[in-house]
């Protein structure tokens, strides 16, 4: 029978059916699934199950280095990066998770939790300014205040929180969601970093109707987020400022270093692409050559 997979742990899930919750393996060793997916089930004594068959993906989440890949999330719409006023957050990570969900052309929201710390609010807008620039969505919320303006924006959407330890994701799925009881704790202030809550993604209905109303999944914290699996070509694609000026640097194989006649460097001496965002391209796309280096199957 056909079913949704609600959470994912190791090589065990747990499959959302028309017969109930089912707990749930895969045929054969490979266990290559993730929240969101949806299968087709073959149901077992005592609520379990096995998994037999998975239907096709609409997106895929995931991230990968040199010798190891995680599956995020299947099917999504929307990724809400998680960010807060405190503790500190990596802008790098933010231009890691948009990367991901434009190479699978997921829509990416920016979610400045916490926004009710005043004396914090205005360094995390001013390190959040770029992303605004480019047209990213960013909404302030306040997960202690219920988080209304971001229950309206998730509406109808198959969405995911991503971020890093400690920005609330946790608290927020409560807020939006209170019989998801997820488990919060304390923010380590003397590491200036959130405590790991959540050691599994969870799918959770946000009404009745999962096809109307949507759903969101509440993730691990990322710490790390590899993109090997992309590409150089297909790195400069999620960049979106970069794509007016793709295809028109003077030579083909152009690694837009150094070399003359690059348009994005052109781009980038004009002001059109800001240096922040180029430093982090250049971060990730040595990263993944590394990775290929190690592991030449990618």
């Amino acid at each position: 029978m056909p079913g949704l997979i609600v959470a994912a742990f190791g090589r065990h899930y747990e499959v959302d059916t028309s017969a109930g919750r089912l707990r749930c393996t895969p045929r054969g060793k490979r266990s290559s699934y993730a929240c969101g997916d949806e299968v087709d089930v073959l149901p077992g004594g005592d609520d379990q199950g096995a998994i037999e068959h998975l239907h096709p993906r609409r997106s895929l989440l995931w991230r990968s280095d040199a010798f190891r890949e995680k599956l995020i999330a299947a099917n999504l719409s929307l990724v809400a990066i998680v960010v807060a006023t405190e503790p500190g957050f990596s802008d790098l990570l933010i231009s890691r998770c948009i990367a991901a969900a434009e190479s699978q052309d997921i829509t990416a929201l920016i979610v400045l939790n916490k926004a009710d710390l005043g004396d914090r609010l205005d360094a995390a807008r001013a390190q959040l300014a770029p992303f605004r620039t480019l047209g990213y969505e960013i909404l302030e919320v306040s997960a202690l205040d219920g988080a209304t303006a971001l229950r309206a924006r998730l509406h109808g959407e198959r969405s995911i929180f991503v971020g890093q330890s400690g920005m609330g994701k946790s608290t927020l799925t409560n807020a939006l969601v209170p019989e998801a009881k997820a488990a919060t704790r304390e923010i380590s202030t003397a590491l200036d970093t959130g405590k790991h809550t959540t050691t599994f993604a969870r799918l959770y209905p946000l009404g009745e109707d999962r096809v109307t109303d949507g759903w969101l999944i509440d993730s691990p914290g990322l710490q790390a987020f590899g993109l090997a699996h992309l590409d150089a070509d297909e790195l400069c694609e999620t960049f979106v400022e970069f794509r007016p000026h793709l295809g028109k640097c003077r030579f083909r194989d152009c690694r837009h270093d150094a070399e003359p006649g690059c348009a994005l460097l052109a781009a980038l001496a004009a002001g059109q692409i800001l240096p922040r965002r180029f430093e982090h391209f250049r971060i990730i796309r040595t990263e993944i050559g590394e990775a290929r280096r190690l592991n030449p199957g990618w």
